[in-house]
């Protein structure tokens, strides 16, 4: 099949008719150069201005990974392979990263003869190091969110993981801040930067910027009000530490708002739980470090707030990138002390912004979470799931949310008033021959 053909019918496969000016210009320039370095602002599309190139790039008769792909982070990483997995290329691409046993990745890549491996510094090194999967054949080497990939913490990493890689003839790297200087082993040389970040489409210019100013012993008082006036539109409260978090969101749940934490020292299982239930919409608010802050795509959020003002300029972008996503509009609000002024990087004169004289309690969300005791390993896809709560649940399609697979277990979202219906209608039920427990996950 042609390249250019399974180019447009993986876009088709996403929905998307027409590219953007960024995503075009990073197409034409791979079809001429090797290398690439794209500055974007966050909620562009860097995603697929990186993974439709690289699709070009893959032969068909090439046995063995043809691309490897870095992240920072493994929400970041999981995230691309859903992308890939959405665009349904006839190339298999394997996610590698830390929270699960190195040996059960092992297995898996055993009988995957993957053309494109995606991960986490750390983990693609440590099977690098164990010989898991040859790079013979490994052209090309994908850096997202590179000045964060290039930092301190995963410089050293870097620097080995490119060692491990002979053959690497093109690289691209993607971001949407600039660094200082990009190490001499990334490859870039002296390649001009495709630098799209002041354009005028840029989410800057579609986002509104407030200060709500308060004093430190009234901030969760007043954030509380702030996200009642926003009357359940999604919203991202940003922390600068994993205390902080767990402070403001245990106030905001004793205050009744449907808020969940998202911090580093969480097992990933919750931290997978608490990004599933806000994206699926069970869930409107959600409290964060700056884990969250790069590169998760999570649609229609309405609301940024700084609980706590970010320490640095490329932190402050990466936050607000959030919001305004693609061609959306959105909010930013600065949660600010009187008489001591906010960072130099944050726009002079922002509006004060108007706090109803009253709160009023957000409506719930209008989704809820089940939780289904099988996974992948018992042969389950999303299409089953969804088959089963259609026929034996009864519900109508616009009733059945977002459907996410693990390995052992599975979470559905469903509308919040026929859940107990559901549950009732499926009790005792077989999905492919095999019971199982079907439960509401618990707040």
């Amino acid at each position: 099949m042609e390249m250019k053909r399974i180019q447009e019918m993986a876009l088709g496969k996403l929905g998307i008719k027409e590219l953007n000016a960024m995503q075009q210009a990073a197409i034409s320039h791979c079809r001429e150069n090797d290398s690439m370095v794209l500055l974007s602002p966050t909620g562009t599309g860097k995603t697929l201005a990186f993974l439709l190139p690289l699709l070009g790039r893959l032969q068909f008769d090439g046995n063995g990974v043809q691309a490897l792909i870095v992240m920072p982070s493994r929400e970041l990483a999981k995230q691309v392979f859903d992308v890939w997995r959405a665009m349904a290329t006839p190339f298999h691409m394997v996610a590698l990263y830390g929270g699960r046993p190195l040996e059960q990745e092992v297995a898996s890549l055993g009988g995957a003869l993957p053309s494109v491996i995606v991960g986490t510094p750390g983990r693609l090194l440590d099977h690098l190091n164990r010989g898991s999967f040859g790079v013979d054949k490994c052209s090309l080497l994908v850096i997202d969110e590179f000045d964060k990939c290039l930092e301190m913490g995963f410089h050293d990493e870097m620097s080995k993981l490119v060692e491990k890689l002979p053959a690497v003839s093109s690289r691209f790297l993607l971001s949407a801040t600039d660094a200082a200087e990009i190490p001499e082993f990334a490859g870039t040389g002296e390649i001009e930067k495709l630098d799209f970040r002041e354009t005028e489409k840029a989410p800057a210019g579609r986002t509104s910027f407030y200060t709500v100013t308060t004093t430190p012993e009234k901030r969760l008082e007043k954030l509380f009000s702030l996200l009642c006036s926003f009357n359940g539109e999604p919203a991202i409260v940003f922390c600068n530490f994993r205390e902080t978090v767990d402070e403001v969101s245990k106030f905001l749940s004793k205050a009744s708002i449907n808020c969940v934490a998202y911090q580093g020292a969480m097992e990933q299982k919750m931290r997978e739980l608490a990004l599933y239930r806000f994206k699926s919409g069970c869930s409107n608010v959600l409290v964060c470090t700056d884990l969250a802050a790069r590169g998760l795509d999570i649609k229609d959020v309405k609301h940024v707030v700084h609980y706590q003002r970010a320490l640095t300029v490329e932190t402050f972008t990466h936050r607000n990138g959030r919001t305004a996503r693609w061609e959306a509009e959105g909010a930013v609000y600065m949660m600010a002390f009187e008489n001591k002024p906010l960072p130099d990087f944050v726009p002079d004169g922002l509006e004060e912004y108007t706090l109803p004289k009253r709160d009023v309690l957000p409506p719930q969300p209008d989704w809820t979470t089940l939780y289904v005791g099988k996974g992948k390993r018992d042969k389950l896809s999303r299409g089953d799931l969804a088959g089963f709560f259609m026929k034996k649940g009864g519900l109508r399609a616009e009733e059945l949310g977002t459907i996410i697979v693990f390995e052992n277990y599975s979470y559905v979202a469903v509308k919040l008033n026929r859940m107990r219906a559901v549950i009732k209608a499926v009790e005792g039920e077989k999905i492919k021959g095999v019971k199982t427990i079907v439960q509401p996950l618990r707040r």
